[in-house]
């Protein structure tokens, strides 16, 4: 198997992985709400998208509240 001749020198190494930095993610307030979301994608606080509800967030609420009931009996 090939070895390297000469050890990658910490300069080399990090002009290699000089796009692998992390990205803080762009936030967009929600029109609805007026909560922080990510663009694109539907509001977790309130479940509007585009103007329309398209996620039931209370009934998801009241599904879980009924199976926490179940499993403490």
């Amino acid at each position: 198997m090939p070895v390297p001749k000469r050890k990658t020198t910490p300069a080399r190494q990090g002009e290699r992985r000089s796009h692998l930095h992390l990205e803080e993610q762009q936030l967009v307030e929600c029109k609805q709400c007026h909560q922080p979301k990510l663009s694109h994608r539907a509001c977790p606080a309130c479940g509007d998208y585009n103007g329309r509800q398209v996620l039931d967030i209370e009934g998801k609420a009241q599904k879980k509240a009924e199976k926490a009931k179940k499993e403490q009996k």
